[in-house]
């Protein structure tokens, strides 16, 4: 039997992630902008299969540090928006119920929310919170329970808790057993995983992916300049 390539085991772990990943969740920034908090954030959701999160950033250029996101910013896009109320608007168009971690008084603890629905968690900075808008337009407040003297967690691990509970409810109804992406969606990324290089090359020229095999090989296409790869 002959031994996979580390191309070829490098596309099938591609497929494999993109089989599990879970479209219809995603976070939203509210001015996070500590780069480590961000790079956290996108490694957590990279772990449990986000494709797309969302920022809301008021002030300053949102950046992440390479180093502390391990290389997730590669995997899981990050898209910028310079106002909450037409980020919602976005979210809401795509299906998404839009939850806030905030402690307040109709908060529900977020272990009692079903995330197998599609779902936007919304996040905001430790020193500055959410925006009063954030709160106001969102659909619900959910709140981790705490019992020390500090009433919050950081950010990212606040994140990361309930994300890891959406991932357990999500893995106990079987999400991750069937691709949750749409053909396009996933053929698209499977090229742009495979050949990151390309794809400026594909935009710049104006041209479509060209479609890959079973193997992760471009097949060729009369029309398509596969000289580009």
């Amino acid at each position: 039997m002959r031994n996979e390539t580390n191309k070829e085991k490098r596309f099938r772990m591609i497929k494999a992630v993109l089989d599990r990943r879970q479209p219809d969740l995603t976070v939203m920034m509210d001015n996070v902008h500590k780069s480590h908090n961000l790079a956290a954030i996108l490694r957590t959701c990279d772990a449990v299969g986000i494709p797309t999160i969302h920022a809301v950033a008021y002030h300053d250029q949102v950046g992440v540090r390479r180093a502390a996101a391990s290389g997730s910013h590669k995997w899981v896009d990050l898209a910028i928006h310079k106002q909450i109320e037409a980020a919602y608007v976005i979210l809401r168009e795509r299906g998404h119920r839009i939850l806030v971690a905030h402690p307040g008084p109709d908060g529900q603890d977020f272990r009692s929310v079903d995330y197998t629905q599609p779902t936007a968690v919304v996040v905001g900075a430790e020193m500055d919170g959410l925006s009063v808008k954030a709160v106001t337009l969102a659909d619900g407040c959910i709140f981790i329970p705490t019992y020390g003297m500090v009433d919050s967690l950081n950010v990212s691990v606040a994140t990361a808790v309930i994300l890891f509970e959406a991932h357990r409810q999500r893995q106990d109804a079987g999400m991750y057993d069937q691709p949750q992406l749409d053909s396009d969606t996933r053929q698209s990324l499977l090229f742009e995983y495979t050949y990151p290089t390309a794809v400026a090359r594909c935009k710049k020229l104006g041209i479509p992916y060209p479609k890959l095999d079973d193997d992760g090989e471009v097949i060729p296409m009369p029309d398509h300049p596969l000289g580009i790869l």
